[in-house]
């Protein structure tokens, strides 16, 4: 396929440097469905992105579309701030329904804004007021946001730069084999707490990705998390975990804690919540946490109805059985067959791959690779991106809702794009 680098004049002229994304993938996209886009000039592109993890259901999913438009055609309430509305009661009741029940969680629900980053601030917020301290600790390679609050518990350097100010009141500990195994897990930050003469103030919580997805696909073994649930408790602070991408189903499980058998104080969700990629994200705790004032936290946009209507569809039509994260776990054997092999067909690259469920991750020991890997593919019609602190991973995140034939075809052209870059 040959792609004419579109005249982006008024996105040039216009729009803020700041834009990313668009840089790699040179075309105006005009419709999408399902794992596809089309751009204004017809070509179509293999989406293994997703929106970041916010379509796990896909473009347009047409169950989800139905019961949208069925909602604003019979002019239901679009924006609701935190009032009481019958699409907030149907997603409160399919959630606890199809999710918490099921796992015998008893979390509150917590509407606290639009984006991920909303509910990291409330979940960071909130453990501060219940236990009275100001420090949170966090892990080296973190993503959680880019307010001030999130920034300060995420590693990147170049994010964290773009702040302005010193970002405080946030520790890093190493996350898991940082150190290659070299060193017991959580010696160095057990020591600390232990130790008066450390430095180091009392933590009010242990924030944590169980898959650091922005860090560069970095797995958390089940036996590190269950040791770190084990760590806070004796510790008294509390666990919150950020499932704001790996969550939904993207590791299996809809959420990602679930294979390490832990129970967070407090849970963070957004991306693929909502189910059609609208805006809306979630902070969920323990009963015993809901310590909040009336309007103590509250957001214009957290009562996004819309978002209520394709969330709940999207539970009803996939959460409620057992079969989206057989098939998830499905398709992640399939992702993690086809990377074996371009692992061995590119050993002298140095190539490794590392993920879980449909979040995988590919490395080369030649840095800079990845970038030229996903731009091959871009040429090749796939829309694949970069993670980790130098952009050395090539990171696929295709749909939950991915055909196998789909994922096949991804694969084979991720497989030419590393061949052709070699």
């Amino acid at each position: 396929m040959t792609i004419t680098p579109p005249a982006l004049s008024v996105f040039e002229t216009l729009e803020s440097e700041v834009r990313s994304y668009c840089r790699g993938w040179p075309a105006v996209f005009d419709r999408a469905q399902g794992a596809r886009l089309t751009d204004e000039d017809g070509h179509t592109y293999l989406d293994f992105f997703a929106g970041a993890g916010s379509l796990n259901y896909g473009h347009n999913n047409p169950v989800l579309k139905r019961a949208l438009l069925d909602y604003l055609e019979r002019d239901g309430i679009t924006h609701g701030l935190d009032m009481a509305t019958t699409a907030k009661r149907a997603f409160l009741e399919s959630f606890q329904n199809a999710v918490l029940r099921p796992r015998d969680l008893p979390y509150k629900v917590m509407f606290p804004g639009p984006t991920g980053t909303n509910a990291v601030e409330a979940a960071l917020k909130l453990a501060r007021k219940v236990k009275g301290r100001e420090s949170i600790v966090s892990f080296t390679n973190a993503f959680h946001g880019m307010s001030l609050g999130s920034l300060a518990v995420t590693g990147n350097a170049f994010k964290r730069a773009g702040a302005g100010i010193p970002l405080v009141h946030g520790t890093p500990m190493p996350f898991d084999n940082y150190l290659d195994g070299q060193v017991q897990d959580f010696l160095w930050f057990e020591r600390l707490l232990e130790d008066q003469g450390s430095g180091l103030n009392k933590p009010a919580a242990v924030i944590v990705e169980t898959v650091q997805g922005e860090g560069g696909i970095n797995v958390a073994r089940p036996e590190w998390l269950r040791a770190l649930a084990d760590l806070c408790r004796r510790q008294d602070m509390l666990l919150i975990v950020d499932d704001i991408q790996m969550g939904c189903g993207r590791t299996g499980a809809f959420f990602s804690f679930e294979e390490a058998g832990i129970a967070p104080d407090i849970v963070t969700l957004s991306k693929s919540i909502s189910g059609y990629g609208l805006p809306m994200s979630l902070c969920l705790f323990n009963p015993e946490l809901d310590v909040w004032e009336p309007g103590e936290h509250n957001g214009t946009f957290r009562g996004n109805n819309p978002a209520f209507v394709t969330a709940a569809a999207a539970l009803d039509a996939y959460w409620a059985d057992g079969q989206m994260e057989k098939q998830t776990l499905a398709r992640g054997e399939q992702v993690e067959q086809a990377l074996l092999g371009i692992c061995d067909e590119n050993s002298a690259l140095g190539a490794h791959y590392r993920g879980r469920g449909l979040v995988w991750g590919l490395e080369f020991a030649d840095k800079s690779r990845a970038s030229a890997v996903c731009a091959r593919a871009f040429e090749l019609g796939l829309l694949l991106e970069t993670s980790g602190p130098e952009s050395e991973v090539v990171k696929l995140l295709p749909p939950l809702t991915v055909t196998p034939d789909e994922l096949d075809e991804g694969l084979r052209t991720l497989a030419r794009a590393v061949r052709e870059t070699a």
